[in-house]
């Protein structure tokens, strides 16, 4: 056997192997970014973007502060238009005080406190329960039920002002807690969200407390609801905000000044002293500084929901 008729291997080629960070990056997955939320990627269309969004901030703030300025005059300077924000005697709490004196501002701040708390719970509760039983349960007449559900909301609510008083008639509840706080507790607008937030959470966790012997209450407890915190939480800052400001239908239900809300107390001191601006400046300061403390107390839960849940057109 000749030294021709020896098999040889074929020469074996050597590739240089690739920096691992030259790897990494070649196996990385392609990220597509969405779209741009501005008006473009350049650096003009940015700017042109935020002076648009600063110019709709201001516009947005101006009678805001306006407001708060104005609370701060005396009824004199408040009347003069020449000196719309810097007043010429200075500022004074002169209004606040006038407020506070003609009225019984702590009750009336109690009194909305305690009915906007009772709305928002009772609201809270119901519609939770109604959107759950939408969004999960199945049973004769729940399409209808439904229809008949969300065209409610196409009803104003100073169409019910008569009959929900002739119910507080009939209930001899007028001037009672219960008839300023029942009549706010419907609201379709919140059983429309809570549904559409129980559609969207996964019905694999429902099946697999289902195996684990739960129904429906112990779901609705144990999964449903601390998986909608946020939401929960988003939607009882709107009703609260709501049932603050409310003011006809408090105005309606009571006569009696130790029921009045907030709202109607105040329009009740103006009314028996006239219109005076810097004083009408102040209650409304008054009346609104809660809500902003509740905002924002409570502002990260509400832009958690807006942002997760579908509020925000997502």
């Amino acid at each position: 056997m000749t030294s021709t008729d020896v098999p040889t291997r074929p020469a074996r080629r050597t590739v240089s192997p690739l920096p691992a960070a030259r790897r990494a990056h070649r196996t990385r997955p392609v990220v597509r970014r969405g779209p741009n939320l501005t008006l473009g990627a350049s650096r003009l269309s940015r700017t042109l973007a935020l002076a648009a969004l600063a110019v709709m901030a201001l516009v947005w703030l101006l009678p805001m502060v306006w407001a708060v300025f104005t609370a701060f005059k005396s009824d004199q300077d408040a009347s003069d238009p020449l000196h719309w924000i810097w007043p010429q005697g200075g500022f004074t709490l002169e209004a606040f005080r006038s407020v506070i004196e003609r009225g019984d501002l702590p009750l009336w701040m109690l009194n909305s406190f305690l009915v906007s708390a009772a709305v928002t719970v009772i609201t809270v509760v119901v519609s939770a329960m109604a959107g759950y039983a939408f969004s999960r349960t199945l049973f004769r007449g729940r399409r209808w039920l439904f229809t008949v559900t969300m065209a409610s909301i196409l009803v104003p609510p100073q169409m019910l002002i008569v009959p929900w008083f002739q119910q507080m008639l009939t209930l001899d509840l007028v001037d009672t807690y219960a008839a300023v706080i029942l009549p706010q507790t419907v609201a379709p607008v919140m059983v429309f969200i809570l549904k559409k937030h129980f559609d969207t959470i996964p019905r694999e966790l429902e099946e697999a407390a289902r195996i684990d012997g739960a129904g429906h209450a112990r779901i609705f407890c144990s999964v449903m609801l601390p998986l909608s915190r946020p939401m929960l939480a988003a939607v009882s800052i709107f009703v609260f905000i709501g049932a603050w400001n409310n003011f006809l239908w408090p105005f309606v239900s009571t006569s009696d000044p130790a029921l009045m809300t907030l709202p109607v107390g105040i329009t009740a001191v103006k009314d028996a002293y006239g219109v005076q601006y810097a004083q009408t400046m102040a209650s409304s300061v008054l009346a609104a500084l809660p809500l902003v403390l509740v905002f924002l107390f409570f502002q990260r839960h509400i832009v958690k929901s807006v942002a997760t849940t579908g509020l925000g057109g997502q």
